[in-house]
């Protein structure tokens, strides 16, 4: 009788190699540095032209009452970077890289928070029955909630890097005025006028990720109607 084990090695090469064939097919996102984005790192999104409209993307309420879930709005601080995400994929995949029109979790990461601590931090798109035309991008997502799944999509080359939109199933991730000092807030929308372009930036260790938490402490979230 033929022995199990040159079977089980042909299926095993079989495998990685359609594996590898596969990911072959798949576009990486890259940073502004050029470096493809991976599951194991964190990001500033950053509008593609922050001279324009505004800085990088806080936690923000939507409106007055209730406060929670925040909203995602940018900073209309246009030298705050905002607060730093992680991507990773709705189910175990051992794929470390963010590929393009995959879907995806995004989710913010940092200890400084303006409340509403009972929400997850992961993003998800407004679909309760108060939702307006273009509903919310909000905070207190599910991982594994078809309204929680985003995708990165390569909209056009510039020089030095890429512009990038995120989009779901149903639309593209826009911005509209704000009700926090009219600064842009994340909506979806079909409107490809209102389209957010972006470029992502790595945290480049501990020190990148205090100085952005710092800074948005001590700037307590301006955005914010003062008490």
């Amino acid at each position: 009788m033929m022995s199990p084990f040159p079977l089980i090695s042909f299926l095993i090469t079989l495998m990685l190699a359609a594996a590898a064939c596969t990911h072959g097919e798949h576009i990486l996102v890259k940073d502004t540095e050029g470096i493809p984005l991976r599951t194991t790192e964190q990001y500033l999104i950053l509008p593609l032209n922050p001279k324009s409209n505004g800085g990088g993307l806080l936690p923000v309420p939507v409106k007055l009452l209730p406060l929670c879930p925040l909203g995602i709005s940018q900073s209309s601080v246009r030298a705050l970077p905002g607060i730093q995400v992680s991507f990773s994929y709705p189910y175990a995949l051992m794929d470390t890289y963010v590929s393009e029109k995959e879907d995806i979790n995004i989710e913010f990461k940092s200890h400084a928070w303006p409340g509403c601590e009972e929400f997850s931090k992961y993003w998800e798109v407004d679909e309760s029955s108060s939702a307006l035309e273009e509903p919310a991008i909000l905070t207190g997502g599910k991982k594994r909630e078809g309204n929680s799944w985003f995708r990165i999509e390569r909209q056009e080359d510039f020089v030095g890097g890429v512009a990038y939109k995120l989009t779901t199933l149903t639309g593209t991730i826009g911005t509209v005025p704000g009700p926090w000092e009219n600064a842009p807030q994340l909506v979806l929308t079909n409107d490809t006028s209102k389209t957010f372009l972006v470029k992502f930036h790595r945290v480049h260790g501990d020190t990148t990720a205090a100085t952005s938490t710092s800074r948005l402490e001590k700037l307590g979230l301006r955005m914010f109607p003062s008490n």
